[in-house]
Formats: structure tokens, C-alpha cells, sequence
């Protein structure tokens, strides 16, 4: 980006983080369910910390506002220096929330002044670094709304965060299927624009004929699963996944509680079309044998959806809250906004991949093994963050992110 657009951009998304935490208490900001949930505060805090320790201390030669902090708010940057360890960011009661606020006030006035005011060579210097950070903080806001979203159904009140807006659409038909022939393609990232470095290099990879169902698995559909015995039926799961099923005891997405579910705008009735969400890549992966059919390849997502726009969903930006019906329209839906959807790919590097030099050389690479790959995007995803060739990645337990399953098969 030019460097006006640059920082309008990056003041946008600075603002759009606040106001996601806009209405919540100090109490709400800093609870912390589970070890891999963090609270708001932290966020808000992290997302700051980011810009002071890789643009405004480097490029600017500015002093941090409190030097303690980034032992607080490093995330897992080990060439930065030590962290306070993850499962106890819920600890942390100072700073208040009105401190953290006054530091990303502070922080964003001196973002401002140094778009302003940087000679050409220093901006040039830090804007690779600005732009990551943005597209950083992004992440971080589907992450506050997550956890907080794990943070408010732990209470027993079930209170919720904010009201949806309306959800217009009508009933999911019955899904029907999208063939793709057999050939050589190329995925991975082609600019221009933003990408993540795990994204690339663009590459081939060869496909033989498949199809993708035209649709996400619905509420309806995985209540059939579990009143089938899907969640009681060994041969349905990998080996790995049945110990963590009979570990845990799980018969059902997290957060359905008899007829209903809890979403961020309270406990509700679920609704039989809408996309289940909130399981993890073991149960997609059984569903998808229960119902004859399988997880698709990411290079499989990616070819089919390469011609639709990434920026055609329902985003945040419409604060629905929860995935919404797939309605019947013909052709490929629900690729972006709604869920996230597991891929039968483990995540690893492409061909010719190298992590970058210095401490971004750990904001992806060193994360690929024993994790599965998602695409698309979700209803807690901003708009310009979703890409065609986004490679977003969770532990094959993880299920409290909102994801959600698209069927595949062999042709």
C-alpha cells in the first residue's frame, strides 16, 4: 500500500479492534476459560505490544510505554525475549483495561506521526513490518470474539454479547455436488496484495477428478450422525480421534446443550439449516465417513473456489454473530464468511517454502506440524482479511473456533 492508504487502513482496523470490546466490562476483559483462549485484554494489549516492539522501536527509536509490558504481552516470539506463559494470561489484573486502552490511545498517536512525519527511507523500512501488524491484528479480532465467546459460555447465566442483526435467508435444499475434472493446477498465493508467507510460493499440484458438496453440513444433518450412534461407532474414527473422543466423553459440538446452542448472542433454539460449527477435524473427519464421502485436499478447496470472490460472505462486518443458512442458489456457496471448514491437509510448508529472517521468521513457519489446515473464513472474520488462499491452521481437536465441514468425493 502507498502510505496514506497504509495508515487509514491500519487506523481502521486499530479502531475496529476497540470497538469489538466496546460495552464489555473489566470483568469480561479479563477472563480466561481455557489455556488456549486469552482474554480481551490481553488482545488488546498484545495487538499493541506488537507495533511498539517490530515498527515503533525499531524504525521510530522509540522508548516502549511501560518496558515490563512486553514480558506480559509477547506472544511467542523467543528472539524477543521471555514471555509470561500462556495458560495464566487470566492473572494478569494489572494493567486495568483502562490502562491498556490509554496505551493503544498512546500507541496509535505515535503510529499517526510517524505515517506523517517518516522520511522515505525509515516508511519504506517499516512498512512491511505496519502491514503485517495489521493483517496480525485482524486475527486477533476474530480471536476476541472467539474466546470471549468460550469466556461467556462458561457462565452459568449464559449471558449474552451482543444482539445479532436479522438473518435473512431461505431453507437450505438438499445439497447437491460441484465436479471438478482431473489436471495439473497451481495454488498458493499469486499477489498482488497482502499475503501471509505460508501462503506461497505459488506451485502445481495435481488433482484427480473430484466433488465438492455445493454446501456446509447442516445442524439437521449432524443431528442425523449423532442419533445414527456416529459419536458411538469406533470404525467412523481415525485412531487418534476415538482416543480423544473416549477421553472426553464429547456426543456432540461444543456448545449444544439439548435442543439448542449457545452463540455469541445467547442461548438459543438451533435452526436445522444452519451450518454446524464448533467441531473439531476428528469429528468432520468421522462425519464425512458416516455420510460416504470425506474431508477435501486444500489444494482441492483452493482450485474450486479460485473463480468466486473472497470477499462475497457473511463477515463480521454484518454482526450476525453465527453462520446463517446456506439458501438455495445454485453453484459453490458458503466459501467464505459463515465457517471455517477443514481440509484433509496437514499443515506443512509448500514446495520452496522459507520462513523469513529474525522474529517474523516465527509468526508461521515453526507452527507446521501435528496441526490440520482450514479454509475459507468465518462470521467472526473481517471481510479484507479473507483470501482464496488463506491457510489458516488448528490442532485437529481445536472445535472453538467457528468450524464447520464441507463434504468431498472421488470421482
Amino acid at each position: 500500500m502507498d502510505r496514506e492508504t497504509l495508515a487509514a487502513s491500519l487506523l481502521a482496523v486499530r479502531n475496529a479492534t476497540v470497538a469489538l470490546a466496546d460495552g464489555l466490562s473489566g470483568e469480561d476483559c479479563q477472563v480466561q476459560s481455557m489455556p488456549d483462549a486469552s482474554p480481551v485484554k490481553w488482545h488488546l494489549a498484545h495487538t499493541t505490544w506488537f507495533f511498539e516492539a517490530f515498527v515503533l522501536g525499531p524504525h521510530a527509536g522509540l522508548a516502549p510505554y511501560n518496558p515490563g509490558w512486553s514480558f506480559l504481552f509477547n506472544s511467542y516470539y523467543e528472539s524477543v525475549g521471555p514471555r509470561h506463559a500462556r495458560p495464566r494470561r487470566g492473572d494478569l489484573s494489572r494493567p486495568s483495561l483502562a490502562e491498556v486502552i490509554a496505551w493503544r490511545v498512546a500507541v496509535d498517536e505515535q503510529l499517526a506521526n510517524f505515517a506523517a512525519t517518516a522520511s522515505a527511507e525509515a516508511w519504506h523500512a517499516a512498512a512491511g513490518a505496519m502491514e503485517l501488524g495489521l493483517h496480525h491484528e485482524q486475527q486477533h479480532q476474530e480471536l476476541i470474539l472467539t474466546d470471549l465467546k468460550h469466556h461467556l459460555a462458561a457462565n452459568p447465566l449464559r449471558p449474552a454479547y451482543r444482539a445479532p442483526a436479522p438473518i435473512v435467508a431461505p431453507a437450505a435444499r438438499t445439497p447437491g455436488w460441484v465436479e471438478f475434472p482431473q489436471g495439473l493446477v497451481e495454488i498458493g498465493t499469486t499477489g498482488p496484495g497482502f499475503s501471509f508467507d505460508n501462503e506461497g510460493p505459488r506451485h502445481k499440484a495435481w488433482l484427480e477428478r473430484f466433488r465438492l458438496a455445493d454446501r456446509l453440513v447442516t445442524v439437521a444433518e449432524w443431528e442425523s450422525f449423532i442419533a445414527d450412534g456416529g459419536y458411538d461407532r469406533p470404525l467412523l474414527w481415525l485412531s487418534e480421534g476415538w482416543a480423544w473422543r473416549t477421553a472426553t466423553d464429547i456426543r456432540a459440538p461444543l456448545y449444544w446443550e439439548g435442543d439448542a446452542h449457545f452463540t455469541l448472542s445467547g442461548l438459543r433454539k438451533r435452526g436445522p439449516d444452519e451450518p454446524v460449527v464448533h467441531v473439531s477435524c476428528f469429528e468432520a473427519d468421522a462425519f464425512a465417513r458416516w455420510a460416504g464421502a470425506r474431508l477435501p485436499t486444500e489444494a482441492e478447496w483452493e482450485f474450486a473456489f479460485s473463480a468466486l470472490r473472497a470477499d462475497d460472505g457473511p463477515f463480521v462486518e454484518g454482526r450476525q454473530w453465527h453462520p446463517s443458512p446456506a439458501g438455495d442458489a445454485p453453484g459453490l456457496r458458503q466459501g467464505f464468511g459463515d465457517a471455517w471448514q477443514w481440509t484433509a491437509s496437514a499443515y506443512s510448508p509448500y514446495p520452496g517454502y522459507r520462513a523469513a529472517e529474525g522474529a517474523f521468521g516465527e509468526y508461521n513457519g515453526k507452527f507446521m506440524v501435528s496441526q490440520m489446515v482450514l479454509r475459507g473464513a468465518s462470521c467472526a472474520t473481517p471481510r479484507s482479511h479473507s483470501r482464496t488462499s488463506y491457510r489458516n491452521f488448528f490442532y485437529p481437536k481445536d472445535r472453538w473456533q467457528f468450524t464447520g465441514v464441507r463434504l468431498a468425493q472421488d470421482v
